[in-house]
């Protein structure tokens, strides 16, 4: 076998390898793509949950005060009748 048939196979067997190469980044590049997707699906999901559970506690601070504020009123209520009466 002469030399230039020797490059000659080996750039075939180089060309095989390189079209392999090619179609493996274009397989990744779709599954990055998909990743890229499912990372912003993620990322938007969790900013709805973080924004559920922000008025869920939003809503238990305020059932939390009005509880105290009845509370209060309750214990001031109850009180008036005592406080009259050490007055009279």
């Amino acid at each position: 076998m002469d030399d230039y048939e020797v490059v000659a196979e080996e750039l075939s067997k180089l060309t095989d390898k390189w079209r392999d190469l090619e179609t493996r980044v274009a397989e990744v590049e779709k599954v990055n793509a998909r990743l890229e997707d499912a990372a912003l699906t993620t990322a938007r999901a969790l900013g709805e949950v973080s924004r559920h559970w922000d008025a869920v506690y939003d809503a238990m601070r305020r059932a939390d005060k009005l509880d105290k504020q009845i509370s209060a009123e309750r214990d001031h209520d109850a009180a008036r009748p005592r406080r009259d009466e050490s007055t009279d």
